[in-house]
């Protein structure tokens, strides 16, 4: 038996595994790029943390755990047009509060008091939030994409068919061509890249930097960051790996993400997380063992550092159907977790978190649900008092 899972260990390099590493690009991608071309990250800083967590993800866990920007933190940089510095200062700070949160031991045991309908709630958020992107993608493209966007009358059905084909075409390498096939465009409507890293400087973190992070960046992406890619992340393991994740737990996720932003602050690069949803796409596309996650981190590496002064027109010029396509499948195979959820109060639970979670806020959907939960065990534990009273 040990010589079985330690075969089901190494990393292998096939077709299903490159196809399971580049299908989480539609969270990536379209984060990376308007970080790069509005918000004036350096594309070898951005893609830097993300390349070396992949490659802390392969050693570590032997098993294709994701790494994707934080989300929340993304979208409010780039919708409020902050800067390198305080985009760096909110990296740090995630950084060090999960580092201090595994380290102490906190977060573990924050981690008991979330039963599963909570985190299948959690997992319902992230797969909805994948297709809401991905439909903004396809019908109302960020501008740094607006020059090669085709206009939503045609994104939005070639969007449809890139997610009817990666569905029905999963157990195949789809993937694959559909990257290899978003390259060639890139390639053309960039007119080539150039080679070389871009420049990267060690942001100034200030006092100003520090304090408008934690209250505009740090404070709204930590309860996302803890439920998604810390709890959400280690249940999707389990589900999906069985005994083969015993090492993806809640603590050890956050150090690895902790130690990976506090990089990220330190070279104004791009914020980065695990995300469950991410899993899903690795998983489900054919990554079964760090052959992907190596891969990747080798990828982004080479990319960043021989590419990284073109990076930014190149990855614009990505065809924003495929992208939106590829999130949109991760999000419909995500949401799929919800399956082994049959009690209908623990469904209920999990099916408001999940909505409150992609509507209003994560951290209402988490309050919400923990109340429920913990007011039914209450009055469970009281009604054979007042009865025998």
């Amino acid at each position: 038996m040990a010589a079985a899972g330690a075969e089901l260990r190494r990393p292998a390099f096939d077709r299903r595994e490159a196809a399971g590493a580049v299908a989480d690009l539609g969270v990536l991608v379209p984060i990376a790029v308007v970080l790069i071309v509005s918000n004036g990250l350096s594309a070898t800083a951005a893609l830097l943390p993300a390349g070396l967590l992949y490659l802390c993800a392969a050693f570590t866990y032997g098993l294709p755990i994701p790494v994707q920007p934080l989300k929340a933190f993304g979208a409010i940089a780039i919708a409020q047009g902050l800067g390198v510095d305080v985009i760096a200062a909110g990296a740090m700070l995630m950084g060090v509060v999960f580092l201090v949160l595994a380290r102490s031991g906190a977060l573990g045991l924050a981690a008991r008091a979330f039963p599963k309908p909570l985190i299948r709630g959690v997992q319902l958020a992230v797969g909805l939030l994948f297709l809401k992107i991905a439909w903004g993608l396809a019908a109302d493209p960020p501008a740094a994409f607006a020059a090669a966007a085709p206009s939503p009358q045609l994104a939005v059905p070639l969007t449809a068919l890139v997610l009817a084909a990666a569905l029905v075409l999963r157990s195949r390498p789809v993937t694959l061509a559909l990257v290899a096939g978003g390259l060639i465009v890139a390639l053309a409507g960039a007119g080539g890249f150039s080679a070389g890293p871009s420049p990267v400087t060690v942001p100034a973190l200030d006092g100003a930097a520090l304090w408008t992070a934690l209250t505009v960046l740090v404070l709204p992406q930590i309860p996302l960051t803890f439920a998604n890619s810390c709890l959400a992340t280690a249940d999707a393991a389990r589900t999906y790996f069985g005994a083969r994740a015993a090492r993806v737990t809640p603590g050890r996720l956050a150090t690895t993400l902790g130690g990976a932003n506090v990089l990220a602050g330190t070279i104004g690069g791009m914020p980065v997380c695990h995300g469950a949803g991410g899993l899903t796409a690795h998983h489900s596309f054919g990554a079964r063992t760090a052959g992907a996650p190596l891969l990747m981190g080798v990828g982004l590496i080479a990319l960043a550092l021989a590419a990284g002064s073109g990076l930014g027109a190149l990855m614009a010029a990505f065809p924003l159907p495929l992208l939106a396509g590829m999130l949109a499948a991760a999000g419909v195979l995500h949401i799929r977790l919800l399956r082994d959820v049959r009690e209908p109060f623990d469904l209920s639970v999990a099916v408001a978190v999940g909505v409150l979670g992609v509507s209003v806020n994560l951290a209402l959907g988490l309050a919400v649900g923990l109340g429920a939960w913990w007011a039914r065990a209450l009055a469970a534990r009281l009604r054979p008092a007042r009865a025998a009273g």
